[in-house]
């Protein structure tokens, strides 16, 4: 914790991580409904808050899975109190206690260049695409609920598309209220999953990774054919999925391209199967 005259940075209490959830809405993020409870089973002591003379003005997330990975988000200003150093102050404080992790950030674009001079390089470019619910989609029996599979071979599968180990984050997240969770289940066991969750503006699927990319369709129509057409539904893909594979999911879906951030990584980047990931979980926890 840093205490100073005027201004204190500790970890925020779990009311609080609904206070920078709702700070992330109102900057335009569209945070999903159950977030909060999810974020703060990753790691309880990964959200710091800053305080002048009591007053929230400053947030950030440094969220640390297993020994050797963190990822930074939530990094936001009160608008009525930028321009003071509180953003720096807290961004140095939760940089200060990852030293030795690899840590990663979505980032606007435009930040690029500031998050370089603190050490974090350009990995890839994640963009959000909006389209709609409904549709016909092809029945297929491999497809079943996630909670028909054993965790531990969920867990086992999400393993290799993140730096370290999630298992707390991701019994929470396929079993949080509103989430619908599908696997895709075929001879060699599990070979793809996703999940979609309600926002405050439509729904987001995340994550959805897959062994292939007609997986990855089969369990992305399943799971906005129960949405009503009129329902806005966003996918973030990062761009260095293969251009056929990402390109053709959309294009079927008639979806178009809203928003992306930057991938950046502090450390050695980690070597992720980006051709089996067509959907990041998080822009906030990666």
């Amino acid at each position: 914790m840093i205490r100073n005259n005027d201004y204190t940075i500790r970890t925020m209490t779990r009311c609080e991580i609904d206070l920078a959830v709702e700070w992330a809405a109102q900057e335009g993020w569209n945070p999903g409904l159950a977030d909060s409870t999810c974020f703060h089973r990753a790691d309880p002591e990964g959200f710091l808050i800053g305080l002048a003379d009591n007053e929230p003005v400053a947030v950030i997330s440094v969220v640390r899975y297993g020994t050797s990975f963190a990822f930074l988000g939530f990094y936001i200003v009160h608008p009525d109190h930028r321009g003071k150093g509180y953003g720096l102050a807290i961004w140095n404080e939760g940089l200060s206690g990852l030293e030795g992790r690899t840590v990663g950030l979505d980032g606007v674009v435009a930040q690029q260049d500031n998050y370089r001079r603190s050490g974090f390089e350009l990995a890839w470019r994640n963009i959000r695409y909006m389209g709609y619910g409904g549709g016909v989609c092809q029945t297929d029996r491999g497809i079943v609920p996630l909670s028909e599979v054993p965790l531990d071979e969920v867990v086992a599968y999400d393993r290799p598309f993140f730096p370290d180990d999630r298992r707390d984050f991701i019994e929470c997240w396929i079993n949080a209220p509103g989430h619908r969770s599908l696997g895709f289940v075929d001879g060699n066991g599990l070979s793809g999953y996703g999940v979609i969750r309600p926002c405050r503006k439509g729904y987001k699927i995340g994550p959805l990774f897959a062994d292939s990319s007609e997986i990855a369709d089969l369990l992305f129509c399943a799971l906005k054919s129960e949405l009503p057409d009129t329902e806005q539904l966003f996918l973030d893909i990062p761009e260095v999925n293969p251009a056929a594979a990402a390109l053709s999911l959309v294009k079927r879906h008639e979806m178009s391209v809203v928003f992306e951030t930057a991938r950046m990584y502090k450390g050695t980047p980690p070597e992720l199967p980006t051709e089996r990931l067509f959907g990041i979980t998080t822009f906030e926890l990666g």
